[in-house]
């Protein structure tokens, strides 16, 4: 553990610029219910993300449009309470922001005052400056994110890498700088090359987490249900699994039936 993860009861958004300066990398999980986010934190992740990957893992959706802006709140708010150290950032949800300066810093306000979170993210670039801008008037922290945008899905028509061919990697490295200028203190890259994410987290003096792309970031996010192979159907390039709780859950709940037809469950000991 370094010297900044030893020295600090609090991750702020400070403490990620002395980390990437220091060149200490950043570990970011997503998180939507109180359990969960009391094992995160209690293991002492940095940031907890509460994605509105929530739309997928948690409601059963294909994409994250379906996800409001109550139902982010409700899983923001179960979240902060179980957490003491790691910063707690909140996805903005599909409509709450877009086109609408005044409506994305009036979601911002109501996340941070129903929920007790440290910042908001965002999807895209110039597009959103403008709300950027609004909602960091009001003091509240945003976090970016470029390259392949899932609310962006419909759009796109593909989950396939972004930012391939010059053109628009052109246009990510100055989408990043901009957002970087207009005041954001992070930028989550997604699936884009390795290369570029590299170049990209070198030319911005604030942090740059990927997912999918490259080792050259200043950290990395996962969905903790897809790193836990809790979800089985989502099995991308970039996607490392750590566990199969998919199975072993299955199988602990097999075993309990078994007990509870055959007479095993509850023993003498298990009784009053």
């Amino acid at each position: 553990m370094s010297s900044i993860q030893k020295s600090i009861k609090r991750v702020t958004t400070h403490v990620l610029n002395e980390m990437k300066l220091k060149g200490e990398k950043i570990a970011m999980l997503t998180a939507y219910d109180y359990s969960i986010a009391r094992i995160l934190d209690e293991a002492e992740i940095d940031v907890i993300l509460v994605g509105d990957s929530a739309s997928n893992v948690m409601a059963g959706y294909d994409t994250t449009l379906p996800i409001t802006l109550d139902n982010m709140i409700y899983h923001a708010a179960s979240v902060v309470r179980g957490v003491r150290r790691a910063l707690v950032v909140v996805d903005l949800p599909f409509g709450t922001y877009q086109g609408n300066s005044k409506e994305a810093l009036a979601s911002s306000i109501r996340i941070m005052k129903e929920t007790g979170a440290a910042a908001v993210k965002l999807e895209g670039g110039r597009q959103v400056v403008e709300s950027v801008e609004r909602i960091l008037s009001a003091g509240i922290p945003v976090m970016g994110h470029l390259g392949l945008t899932p609310q962006a899905i419909h759009k796109f028509g593909t989950y396939v890498v972004r930012a391939k061919e010059e053109e628009e990697a052109n246009r990510l490295m100055e989408d990043a700088r901009l957002l970087e200028k207009t005041g954001c203190f992070a930028i989550v890259l997604e699936k884009i090359p390795a290369k570029l994410a590299g170049d990209v987290t070198a030319s911005l003096k604030i942090p740059v987490i990927g997912i999918g792309a490259g080792p050259k970031t200043d950290g990395q996010v996962l969905v903790l249900h897809d790193m836990l192979g809790i979800n089985r159907e989502f099995s991308p390039r970039f996607l490392r699994r750590y566990h199969n709780l998919y199975d072993e859950i299955a199988g602990a709940v097999k075993a309990y039936i078994s007990d509870v037809k055959t007479l095993q469950f509850p023993n003498e000991k298990e009784q009053y």
